[in-house]
């Protein structure tokens, strides 16, 4: 048995193995198993091979075979941050139950299993014992971000990473029938040794909600308490405190969890606390994977059929029944009583920061505390026919390619009636994030009769991935590639007309527009800013005359809402 001995156990359950020592574990599987395949799904910028374990009875290792098994896929995530690396180990010791002990071999029985080691490779090797400052163990453990300082783990819908886009291409090939992301947390200190976050609100089908609810969530928890561990929803506080309350709202598709329910899917997200000892996490893990697997094996049917009605429904709903999509979620001020299991604090000042710092003791405690759980839609909007991209946006065609979203090209140019966006009170972040510089606008939509060269890209709504085309094609939709910066060039003038040239054209054009005089005049009496900005006054002008450029705040990115007007 040493054989099948792990790292993390000959170092007393304080260490995990570096990425070659893990692919080397991984790969005896593979050696001494005939249903167990490791392939390559992509390449970190250090040129580091992403591997993924496949694990099924039937040697189905490829997306074809496995559909035909009628089988649940699931897909097992670590490491996308790699200083929380309890997963892989977690992995190591569930695969060796099914596969050499076999005390948990009938879990394959319904289930082909897809497991990436790790994510973010070249983060996971940059390792220290000092890149968690708020963790308890493993000894040395990786960096937050890949090679690129990006966080991939914001990523999932813009695609900026090669990690990303390799995920991208497993996932959409596979199509997962469940997902499972495994993290660990920060911030305050309590009970809980394992939390989860999981996706039951509007960005999600209700028929995966209602599994959840009733059947998953109520399993999961009492299997995984029944092994000695505390396991409570994902503790991310109002305020930052506590007492301020838990919010449990919708989670955007750059997440995991946002990006499987805009997918039609369910991923659990699993986060241990960073301050409870490195075996209890990577055992509250083991807990929660295992579990997670009883459950889809025992109802697999009934998975794979309410995510086949999933994977229908966007369309049903969005473009047959014509309900408005909702875009903007947000939490409606609502909230639940929770009793939530900490640990007595309290305050101490600090002659460092000036102020008072919380600190905990060890003694248990129950206090009530709300959990914000419901959400509302800030902005609902009817799905197009189709999304209309002009072809020299290709960086926007690649990261639809990257997510299998259909599209076809103009094969001649043609006359449509489209509907548009134009921006309005357009500023931008301070600060950089994730390499981008983040709008925040306003937009007005209006019809518009266009011509469209041979070579334009049609986008149909009309299927499976209606909630990824949305979200990322509608400008407002939070992860949209508006709001990520993809067009931000549409943002800026590009010519500028000279005061001495325009002061006598706006003179003259007052004395032939009346209606033009009169609004003028009256923005000036009603908007003191106006009134004393002498450039704006001109630009009033500029803006009514042929020279202004009408793409200046205009989306060139198109909604094709009817047939051709030609």
């Amino acid at each position: 048995m040493n054989y099948w001995l792990t790292h993390f156990e000959k170092s007393g359950m304080k260490e995990s193995p570096d990425y070659n020592s893990t692919i080397k574990y991984f790969e005896k599987f593979e050696k001494n198993f005939p249903s167990v395949k490791i392939i390559d799904i992509g390449t970190t910028p250090q040129g580091r091979k992403i591997k993924t374990i496949i694990v099924s009875k039937d040697k189905a290792f490829n997306p074809a075979l496995a559909k035909k098994t009628n089988k649940a896929i699931v897909l097992i995530q670590n490491g996308i941050h790699p200083g929380e690396i309890e997963g892989k180990d977690a992995c190591m010791l569930l695969l060796r139950e099914i596969l050499v002990s076999k005390e948990k071999e009938q879990l394959l029985d319904n289930i082909i299993l897809l497991i990436i080691p790790v994510l973010n490779i070249d983060g996971h090797e940059r390792i220290s014992p000092f890149n968690r400052p708020n963790q308890n163990g493993p000894k040395k453990m990786g960096w937050r971000t890949n090679a690129l300082n990006l966080n991939l783990n914001r990523d999932y819908l813009k695609a900026d990473t090669p990690e990303i886009q390799s995920f991208l291409k497993l996932f959409n090939e596979w199509l997962p029938d469940f997902m499972i992301d495994n993290h660990t947390t920060n911030g305050a200190d309590y009970q809980y040794h394992v939390t989860y976050g999981i996706e039951t609100h509007q960005n999600i089908d209700k028929g995966l909600v209602s599994l959840i609810k009733n059947k998953y969530l109520p399993y999961l928890t009492s299997k995984v308490e029944s092994d000695d561990f505390i396991i409570g929803p994902y503790m991310e506080f109002k305020r930052g405190t506590i007492e301020s309350g838990i919010l449990a709202l919708p989670s955007p598709p750059r997440l995991s969890h946002g990006y499987c329910a805009a997918q039609n899917r369910i991923c659990l997200l699993v986060e241990t606390h960073s301050l409870k000892p490195f075996d209890n996490r990577v055992f509250s893990t083991k807990s929660m994977i295992t579990h997670t697997l009883e459950f889809i094996n025992r109802n697999c049917a009934e998975l794979l059929s309410i995510n086949k009605q999933a994977d229908r429904n966007p369309v049903k709903n969005y473009l047959i029944a014509k309900k408005k999509f909702p875009l903007v979620l947000t939490g409606n001020g609502k909230f639940d009583k929770f009793l939530f299991k900490g640990f007595e604090w309290y305050e101490e000042y600090s002659e460092i920061t000036g102020s008072t710092i919380r600190k905990y003791t060890n003694k248990p405690i129950e206090i009530e505390i709300p959990i914000f759980n419901q959400a509302k839609s800030l902005k609902k909007i009817l799905v197009p026919e189709a999304y209309i991209i002009p072809q020299e946006f290709q960086s926007t065609i690649k990261v639809l390619e990257y997510h299998q979203i259909k599209f076809s090209r103009l094969q001649n140019s043609k006359k449509v009636k489209v509907e548009r966006y134009k921006f309005s009170d357009v500023s931008f972040a301070p600060r950089p994030y994730e390499g981008r510089q983040l709008p925040s606008f306003n937009t007005e939509c209006f019809e518009e009769t266009v011509e469209l060269p041979k070579g334009t890209y049609f986008v149909p709504t009309n299927q499976r991935t209606l909630r990824i085309i949305v979200n990322l094609l509608e400008p407002d939709a939070p992860d949209s590639f508006v709001h990520w910066g993809f067009f931000n060039a549409f943002f800026e003038r590009k010519e500028y007309a000279e005061a001495y040239v325009m002061e006598p054209y706006a003179k003259i054009i007052m004395e032939k527009d009346q209606t033009l005089r009169s609004e003028f005049f009256k923005k000036l009496e009603a908007d003191e800013r106006f009134r004393n900005d002498p450039l704006g006054r001109l630009d009033f002008f500029y803006r009514k005359s042929p020279f202004y450029d009408k793409g200046e705040n205009v989306y060139p990115i198109m909604r094709f809402i009817s047939k051709s007007a030609s």
